[in-house]
C-alpha cells in the first residue's frame, strides 16, 4: 500500500462515485483517495456512506457523502452539486450503482426487471446527464461500470444482461458526443469479483464458487483491487488517448462463452 500512496497519480483531482458505499465502488474510491483525489460518494444507505467516508478520512483522504437514489435525476443532480460545492469541478465520474438478483425471465416480475434497468442503465444516464455541467472540461474522465453480462448471456441474469448491454452502447455513444469537449468516456466490464454482494448472490455455495472459478482461465476471481487498479489507469493521464473502450477484466472467463452459475440449465421458472 505504501507504493500506492507514493504515486499520487490523481493529486488534486475530484472524483464522484455512485454506489460508493460498498463493494468495488468503495474500493475504487479508496484507491482514488490514496492517489490524491478528493472523492464524493453517493449511495442509497447513509450508514454505509458514513462508514466509507470515515475510512477514507482515517487513511488521510478527503471525502463527502450524499445519500441518494440514481433512479431519480434530481437526487443525482443534488449529490453532484454538493460535491462540487465541497471540492470544485469534477475530474472523474464513476457510474457504479447497480442492482441484481438471480431469477429466470418467467420467475421475475415486470417491476423486478424494471428495477435493475432503472438502477443500472437509467442511473448511468441520470448521473452522466446531471454531471456534464459539473465536469472539468477538457480533461474529465467518465467510467461506466458494466459487466461481461453485456455480451455473454448468463442464465438467471436476463435483466442484468439487458442493463449492462445498454450501459456499454450508451457509453460508447457518449464518448462520441462528448469528445469535442475533451471528456473521455470508457467502460469497465468485470467478470466475477470476490467478496462482493453480486458473487454472494450468484455463487452462494462452495460448490457454486468452485464451478464459477473453474470457468476462469486465470484460475481465480478478480479482487476488488484488480478493478480499482483498472479504474485508476483509465482516470489517469496514462489513458489520455483512450475513449469509447470496453475494458474487460475477467481473467479470460468471457472467452469461454455462456454459463450458468446456479447449475440448473434448462429450467423455465
Amino acid at each position: 500500500m505504501a507504493d500506492v500512496f507514493r504515486d499520487r497519480l490523481l493529486q488534486d483531482k475530484i472524483a464522484f462515485i455512485t454506489g460508493g458505499g460498498s463493494g468495488i465502488n468503495l474500493r475504487i474510491a479508496e484507491r482514488f483517495a490514496a492517489q490524491g483525489a478528493k472523492v464524493g460518494l453517493m449511495g442509497r444507505k447513509q450508514d454505509k456512506l458514513d462508514r466509507a467516508a470515515e475510512g477514507i478520512r482515517a487513511a488521510g483522504g478527503e471525502a463527502v457523502r450524499i445519500a441518494g437514489d440514481v433512479r431519480y435525476y434530481e437526487e443525482c443532480d443534488n449529490a453532484l452539486r454538493r460535491t462540487r460545492e465541497a471540492f470544485g469541478a469534477i475530474d472523474i465520474l464513476v457510474c457504479g450503482a447497480a442492482g441484481n438478483f438471480p431469477a429466470t425471465v418467467l420467475g421475475m416480475s415486470a417491476n423486478g426487471f424494471k428495477a435493475v434497468i432503472d438502477i443500472d442503465l437509467l442511473g448511468t444516464f441520470n448521473t452522466c446527464r446531471a454531471a456534464y455541467e459539473h465536469l472539468r472540461k477538457p480533461g474529465a474522465s467518465v467510467i461506466g461500470i458494466s459487466a461481461t453480462h453485456a455480451f455473454v448471456p448468463i442464465a438467471y441474469q436476463a435483466h442484468v444482461c439487458a442493463a449492462k448491454a445498454g450501459i456499454d452502447i450508451f457509453c460508447k455513444t457518449l464518448a462520441i458526443e462528448w469528445a469535442a469537449a475533451g471528456v473521455r468516456v470508457n467502460v469497465i466490464a468485470p467478470g466475477p469479483v470476490d467478496d462482493t454482494e453480486g458473487m454472494r448472490r450468484l455463487a452462494p455455495t462452495e460448490e457454486a464458487r468452485r464451478n464459477a472459478m473453474a470457468s476462469v482461465p486465470l484460475g481465480r476471481f478478480a479482487s476488488k483491487d484488480d478493478i480499482a487498479d483498472l479504474a485508476l489507469f483509465l482516470s489517469s493521464d496514462a489513458a489520455a488517448y483512450i475513449t469509447g473502450a470496453i475494458c474487460v477484466c475477467d481473467g479470460g472467463q468471457s472467452l469461454l462463452g455462456s454459463r450458468n452459475f446456479l447449475g440448473t440449465a434448462g429450467a423455465t421458472a
